[in-house]
Parts: C-alpha cells; sequence; structure tokens
C-alpha cells in the first residue's frame, strides 16, 4: 500500500465492551456501544456497519456484514489508568505500568495550599471528587460572591479549575491552571490540569462553555508524533490533541471544542497537500453526553459522526488511510459519571484496505506501530503493526 496520509479520529469515550480488567476498576458490565445501542432501542450506522463495527460485537441496530469493506477489531488497554492521557499516549507508542495519581478524597493542604498561595486569591471552594456540572450549580454563586475558584477531581488524574467568566477572566483563569500545572509535579504529577470557565446568573442557570483548556503532563520519551516530525512529516491536530501532548509533536493545529467543528476541520485539512498524520479528537461522547449520563445524546453524536463519513472519505485521495479509535470508556447507561476501563474500536478505511478482522489487538500501540511502519520510522517499543493484514 502506497499511503501518505493516516486520519486518525479518536472517539473519545466510546467504548466496546470490559476490558479483561475491568473487575479492578469496578467497570465490570461496562460497554459503552452495546449497552447504548440497547438503551435507545437500536442504532443507525449504516457507514460504520459496512466497515465492520456489527462484526465486533453484538450492537442492536448493526448487523453483522457479511462483507466489510474495512478492517474491523478492537485494542486492548495497556496502560494503567482510564484517561484520555493514558489513552492518547498509548495510541501514540507510550505504555503507561505506573498509573497517574488520583484524589478521591480531594488535594492534600500541601498542594491547595500553595495553589492559593500563587493565585492571589483568598481560599479555594470545594477540593472534592465532583461532576463538574453539577459543582458549579452547587457553588457557583458562592464563587461569584467569594471570587474563589472551584477545585475539584474525578475518577481521572486531573486537577480541574472552574471559575465563572465574569469573575475570573478567562485569560486569568489560564495562567491559574499553568501555575497549578507547575505545583503538580513529582509525586503529584497528575495528567491534566483542566481550565473549566462557565457563565450564568444563578444556580440551575450555570453552564460550561467552550473556552475549557487542558494542560497536560508531556511523554517522558518521544512519541510516534515526535519521530514523525523528527523525520520531516507533518502532524495535523484538530480538537483537543494539542493539549494532551503539550503541543509537542504537532506542525499545524485546529484547536475545536465539538464534534461537528472537529469534523469540518478534518476535512479541511484533507483539501491541503500534506503528508504524514492527522490526528483528531471527537470530544462530545465524553464531556457532553457520557459524563451525563444520556444515553440519547450519546447516540445521536455516533450516528452524526457515521452520517459524516461519506463527507470524510468524499476528500480522501487514494492514498489516505483513515483509522477509526477511542481512547477509553465513558458507558452513560451505568450509575457512575465516569470513564469505563474498555475495550475500544478500531476500524480502517480508504481505497487500498480490504474487508479484514484484525481481531482484538493486545495494546492501543498496535495503532502507533501501524502510522510508523507507513512512514518507516523507528518504532515504539510497544505494538505490533497492523499495516499488512490491511491490503
Amino acid at each position: 500500500m502506497d499511503i501518505k496520509r493516516v486520519v486518525l479520529i479518536v472517539l473519545d469515550g466510546v467504548g466496546i465492551g470490559e476490558a479483561p480488567d475491568a473487575r479492578d476498576y469496578g467497570d465490570e458490565g461496562s460497554n459503552s456501544i452495546g449497552n447504548t445501542s440497547r438503551a435507545v432501542g437500536g442504532l443507525n450506522l449504516p457507514n460504520m456497519g459496512k466497515i465492520g463495527i456489527g462484526n465486533v460485537i453484538d450492537i442492536q441496530g448493526v448487523p453483522p456484514e457479511s462483507q466489510p469493506i474495512g478492517g474491523y477489531g478492537k485494542l486492548t488497554p495497556k496502560s494503567s489508568g482510564k484517561d484520555t492521557i493514558s489513552g492518547h499516549w498509548e495510541l501514540m507508542g507510550i505504555c503507561l505500568l505506573d498509573p497517574f495519581p488520583t484524589y478521591p478524597n480531594g488535594f492534600p493542604n500541601e498542594i491547595i495550599d500553595e495553589f492559593v498561595r500563587v493565585s492571589g486569591r483568598s481560599g479555594v471552594l470545594g477540593n472534592k471528587h465532583a461532576s463538574g456540572t453539577e459543582i458549579i450549580q452547587e457553588l457557583g454563586e458562592e464563587h461569584i460572591r467569594t471570587g474563589k475558584p472551584i477545585v475539584y477531581t474525578s475518577a481521572d488524574s486531573v486537577f480541574q479549575i472552574a471559575a465563572h467568566e465574569d469573575v475570573i477572566p478567562i485569560e486569568e483563569l489560564y495562567k491559574l491552571s499553568e501555575n497549578a500545572r507547575k505545583i503538580l509535579k513529582g509525586k503529584h504529577a497528575v495528567g491534566r490540569v483542566i481550565a473549566r470557565p462557565f457563565v450564568g446568573d444563578r444556580a440551575g442557570e450555570f453552564a460550561r462553555t467552550e473556552r475549557r483548556k487542558d494542560f497536560a503532563r508531556v511523554p517522558e520519551t518521544p512519541t510516534v508524533m515526535d519521530k514523525l516530525v523528527a523525520a520531516g512529516k507533518d502532524v495535523y491536530s484538530v480538537g483537543k490533541v494539542d493539549d494532551i501532548f503539550g503541543n509537542r509533536g504537532i506542525t499545524k493545529k485546529n484547536h475545536t471544542g465539538n464534534n461537528k467543528d472537529s469534523l469540518l476541520a478534518i476535512q479541511e485539512f484533507l483539501k491541503e497537500d500534506f503528508d504524514g498524520l492527522l490526528f483528531a479528537n471527537l470530544i462530545e461522547y465524553d464531556m457532553v453526553y457520557g459524563h451525563r449520563n444520556d444515553p440519547q445524546g450519546y447516540a445521536g453524536a455516533l450516528e452524526f459522526f457515521d452520517q459524516s463519513i461519506p463527507h470524510v472519505k468524499d476528500k480522501m485521495k487514494p492514498s489516505d488511510v483513515v483509522i477509526v479509535v477511542a481512547d477509553h470508556g465513558v458507558d452513560p447507561t451505568t450509575p457512575s459519571t465516569d470513564h469505563s476501563r474498555e475495550y475500544v474500536p478500531l476500524l480502517v478505511f480508504g481505497d487500498g484496505v480490504k474487508g479484514v478482522d484484525l481481531g482484538t489487538r493486545e495494546t492501543f500501540s498496535d495503532v502507533g506501530a501501524t502510522i510508523a511502519e507507513i512512514f518507516s520510522l523507528e518504532p515504539p517499543l510497544l505494538g505490533t503493526s497492523f499495516l499488512k493484514e490491511l491490503s
């Protein structure tokens, strides 16, 4: 196969069934796509169905395809944890055997005291495990009265700072987040510090905006993206990929904030004459629907992506290949609002790709190994390429 461009699309939070170690994470029974399909009475995914997603697991409304037109299978998480950072890093060949630190009981005084000192504020509100949409309703009015930022975390390795845009202007919130990133190092080196701006006048009306910004821990060793750039190739990013990798290993970006804009950005980038990787994240399955336990919205977002596949195909060249994966699950049908430890889908399509069962891959890093082989790069330490199986 003569491949010049790879488009890697991450459906953020779209798992495809509990991973072998799901019990260790309290995620037995999680199946983001499968459970959603049953919760809504069936999914309409004709394009992903033709590629072969219905051949991977039982999805109500998406029967197995007798003659799939692409590669299909699923990826097993190898890294510890079930967060966005570890999932994306593993896709690019970085496996984390030691999980990022988490704080189910809030952050220790040594972290909060230093954060308050550098922030110039009189204190913080919250400092607990919470849903981001709920905590701004709970503490938003007190935040407006006191000016204290709202600090919270989740099951992920995150230090999140919520602030009303009229109380702490967006650039100040970003600066607070940068300072927190500098504080959170060593044993407290969380995966991400996230600025969470919101608007609204009172409890019940507060709503988060799309001006969220992530300040991620950066990989300690080169990713496949770094190797591509070093080899003189292009790496275009869409969505929050730039934040996830600390803007490293990227030559051009469009930091979109929703699935529609991200899919349009993919299509616009495909009109350009670049040679290398286009790496996109579609955030809404996770941020908008999964964490809010909204299977109807989650289903609608899956169907919207499916309807967009023909538009992406229209912009592809014969030497393009698209790989569709995820980074973890966020099953919207379970009581939990957190990420779920799941297999993730693996779909591959393009003019030169045959219908083939890629099976159950041992690690997300098989994706990075495949991209490395396509572009004749040094392979990552982890992962087995599936390039030869595609043609």
